[in-house]
């Protein structure tokens, strides 16, 4: 209880300051909001802390028995039953420390915790225990008052530390701090969150071996085979996660779930995306700008589903004939750029070209065919009212490439007003000669 006022003015600390310094109050209840997500996030700040306090609590419990000559007694309980009444405040400390800024995550986004969201916090919860072990043995051995404190910092350090370490990778994914961080839809796998543990815990079960009393060789024996036991599980903990690189441990995708309405195109929206009650909205605007792209002689075929890129995953699946992938709920949500981003995310999927174009300005042999090809694209942005977030991005563009961006603009800009002020039939003719113009300069400075 001594200890309290420190641990708890840590989780004040970074809850309240750290956690909301990128990301204010209003911004996280925006969403999107997937549970193992948030919860993930809140811990990632309390797990070096949970640990050393563990520790040092543990070390400092543990010399308190040596001190008090409590193993010299006569034994009328077993030495676990002693050690664990004793440490039973030690453990309930870690566990604080994860479980407070967990549950108060939850209330403040007010997300129901699953499984997978209270995954981490129970594998944190586990090595609370195992250090409490390794702790108590260490304050036996040690002196408490040089031991704790050392003991305390050296975890802390050496878990921030793994964050930094590149070669091998696998202290990174055993410290018991995932390296991994979450995004929406997705969940640790099994082999994350266990390996980590079981390193631990490895070296606790075999300091428990240590306790066990039996008369002869049996004591020896028992204490042999923990040790080796726990070198070899340790071994096979650092053979996997070794395999693992930087901050991509086992994570599996596509578990949040979707709302969907309409028939082709079917529009899906995350449940929990921030936008999902302007479904019906966004569809009506998929609908009727690929009707105007149409109408205006531009050849876009409609998908049969349109998916909010949240639920795509970190596999990152890239739309196709059948099926887009657009940011509906990033853009329709209140920090988002609304329709007008809807249309203009409708506009960089339907509006092709027959032809490849460079992956971008710089490693193009020539930027001979970015007029054409940039007024054609703005011709069709105007169509649809979503030229101003194209001409923001484009602009951009230019003004990290162009020595001369300001001209390029301009007469991309050009071309796209005289263009409008043709007769419909004859803006159709002018679109779809920009494109072939612009494919031409392109394949011709892919030549040369």
């Amino acid at each position: 209880m001594w200890t309290a006022p420190i641990w708890l003015g840590i989780i004040g600390f970074y809850y309240f300051y750290a956690l909301h310094f990128e990301d204010s109050y209003q911004e996280v209840i925006n969403g999107p909001l997937w549970a193992p997500e948030q919860v993930e996030v809140a811990l990632s700040y309390f797990y070096a802390f949970a640990y050393a306090i563990t520790l040092g609590l543990a070390v400092w419990e543990g010399g308190r028995l040596k001190r008090d000559g409590v193993w010299q007694l006569v034994p009328g309980r077993s030495r676990y039953r002693v050690a664990a009444h004793t440490l039973a405040p030690v453990v309930a400390a870690g566990w604080l420390v994860l479980v407070l800024p967990a549950v108060m995550r939850l209330i403040e986004t007010r997300l129901m915790p699953t499984p997978a969201a209270v995954a981490p916090l129970v594998m944190a919860m586990g090595i609370v225990c195992a250090y409490t072990v390794i702790g108590c043995a260490l304050g036996h051995l040690t002196p408490r008052m040089i031991s704790a404190p050392l003991s305390a910092a050296a975890v802390f350090y050496v878990i921030i530390y793994t964050v930094k370490y590149d070669a091998p990778t696998w202290p990174r994914h055993l410290s018991g701090q995932p390296d991994t961080s979450l995004g929406f839809g997705e969940e640790y796998g099994a082999a994350t969150l266990f390996a980590p543990f079981l390193f631990i815990a490895a070296i606790a079960a075999a300091v428990a071996a240590w306790w066990i009393r039996t008369a002869g060789q049996g004591r020896w024996v028992i204490r042999g085979g923990g040790a080796v036991a726990a070198v070899a599980l340790m071994a096979t903990c650092v053979n996997v996660a070794g395999g693992w690189a930087i901050a991509d441990g086992p994570v599996t995708s596509h578990h949040a779930t979707a709302r969907c309405t309409g028939t082709a195109p079917r529009v899906c929206m995350a449940e929990t995306g921030g936008a999902v009650e302007k479904l019906d909205q966004v569809r009506r605007q998929i609908v009727t700008s690929t009707s105007k792209l149409r109408a205006a002689g531009v050849n876009v075929t409609l998908p049969a589903t349109v998916s909010d890129s949240l639920l795509n995953g970190r596999d990152r699946k890239a739309s196709s004939n059948t099926t887009w992938w657009l940011p509906l709920s990033r853009q329709a949500g209140q920090a988002g750029g609304g329709m007008t981003a809807i249309r203009y995310a409708v506009l960089r999927s339907s509006v092709t070209f027959p032809c490849t174009f460079p992956a971008s300005y710089e490693s193009a042999p020539s930027a001979d065919y970015v007029v054409n090809h940039d007024a054609a694209m703005l011709w069709a942005a105007v169509v649809i009212d979503a030229d101003r977030p194209y001409l923001a991005w484009r602009k951009g563009e230019y003004g990290g490439v162009f020595e001369n961006p300001r001209q390029v603009l301009d007469k991309v800009m050009q071309r796209a007003r005289d263009a409008l002020e043709l007769p419909a039939r004859q803006q159709t003719a002018w679109f779809h000669r920009e494109q072939a113009k612009a494919c031409r300069l392109a394949d011709q400075g892919a030549k040369s």
